[in-house]
């Protein structure tokens, strides 16, 4: 008979956290539901005001910047204090900015409210201090599929909230809209209750490589692959954030009905679940930097082919799935090298340093999307450097090493 031998404390439990997972997706879809529906109140907001696109662009083009600048902070505070203090905090930043954007009667307080503020709370809440909490509370292996989940429920927010916003400005105008939405963000301290444990130590604590953020910055900074990952997800950022923000009002410029705007949208959000759920699964069993280079591929050879064919409405919809199955799809795989190469201590700050290249990008999308619109009267410029930083990604995750990076042993 073979000895039992009791678990050590660090070792991660294995059954799955199901009660974590539900609420940290709960958090996911709510936190990136209203930023995804952002492109509904262009529009409606600029005729209402009398401003133009750049001026909206800016505010969205701040809000990604903001988010990726306060993800890394956000996510070492959540390493260090625990989960949901953030994540309580994160829903009452959203909120309050969501209120400014909403009685913004100058383009400042829109910069501010549905730029920093919103921003700030998307950083707080997002993806980067909810996934590092579950990578805490389940094993490796377990751990590219509750990725998959987590953020595959951001990308049902994306569902839900395409088809809420549009209906709500449609009856309430735009204004009011944002201000149900900022009492939807008031529900986000409370569904993060059950992470209200979760907390630097969790499950994989600093027990098992001590290591100050400093030192875990150093070592991620001098390491290749790290550097190849962040500089890829640059792209993903770009890309993602031009659509969403000007989509509806490329699809309006094209004298298509403005109602496959809010298709098109929820076909992401949709297709994303798919795609996101996928991700997790098939990262989980083959290459992740393969997997990744594969997407990026894949996001050029799409939207090459839409700029390319006729665009109808049926292009508009073919687009939307396709592009769904790929859109937040590099999240699993991404943030799982991340935990392969340096483990879970700094998960929070190194993965939150990943995404601040995001929302670089996302920036940078979202700016010259409405910069180059009023100055050359086209979005075509932005989609196809979108196309050339799709091939780009693809080859710069080709020499990731999917590896724990070298550490000296443990005295």
């Amino acid at each position: 008979m073979a000895a039992m031998s009791s678990p050590s404390a660090s070792s991660p439990p294995k059954a799955f956290p199901w009660l974590i997972i539900l609420a940290g997706s709960v958090v996911a879809m709510l936190t990136f539901g209203p930023r995804s529906a952002m492109g509904f109140f262009q529009l409606p907001m600029l005729n209402d005001r009398g401003w133009d696109r750049s001026t909206f662009g800016l505010a969205m083009a701040l809000q990604n910047l903001s988010w990726g600048l306060s993800q890394p902070i956000f996510g070492g505070l959540a390493d260090r204090f625990g989960t949901w203090r953030i994540l309580a905090l994160a829903g009452l930043i959203y909120a309050a900015g969501l209120l400014v954007m909403a009685h913004a009667q100058a383009p400042l307080w829109l910069h501010v409210g549905g730029g920093i503020l919103v921003g700030l709370g998307v950083g707080a809440g997002s993806f980067g201090t909810v996934l590092s909490a579950f990578a805490r509370h389940v094993t490796p292996a377990q751990r590219s599929m509750a990725y998959g989940i987590g953020t595959a429920a951001g990308s049902a927010g994306m569902f839900l909230f395409a088809p809420l916003s549009q209906g709500l400005i449609n009856a309430y105008g735009w204004s009011d809209t944002l201000v149900f939405l900022a009492a939807l963000m008031l529900i986000v301290p409370l569904a993060a209750i059950p992470l209200a444990g979760n907390s630097a130590s969790g499950t994989q604590g600093a027990s098992l490589y001590p290591q100050t953020a400093g030192e875990a910055l150093k070592e991620a900074f001098g390491h290749r692959s790290y550097l190849l990952l962040v500089t890829g997800f640059f792209v993903c950022g770009y890309q993602v954030a031009f659509i969403t923000a000007h989509f509806p009002a490329y699809i309006g410029d094209l004298g298509i009905d403005a109602r496959y705007a809010v298709i098109a949208l929820a076909l992401i959000g949709f297709f994303n679940i798919i795609g996101s759920l996928a991700s997790g699964v098939i990262s989980q069993k083959n290459s992740k930097p393969h997997v990744l280079a594969l997407i990026y591929l894949a996001r050029s050879v799409v939207v090459a082919g839409f700029l390319l064919l006729p665009q109808t409405p049926v292009s508009i919809i073919v687009f939307s799935m396709l592009m769904g199955l790929l859109w937040l799809s590099t999240v699993p795989p991404t943030n799982a090298l991340v935990a392969i190469m340096f483990g879970t201590r700094h998960l929070g700050l190194l993965g939150g340093m990943v995404f601040l290249s995001h929302q670089v990008g996302s920036f940078l999308g979202v700016w010259m999307g409405g910069v180059l619109y009023d100055r050359f009267g086209s979005y075509g410029p932005v989609w196809w450097v979108s196309v050339l930083l799709g091939l780009f990604a693809a080859l710069v995750h080709l020499p990731i090493r999917e590896r724990p990076v070298a550490r000296p042993a443990a005295a």
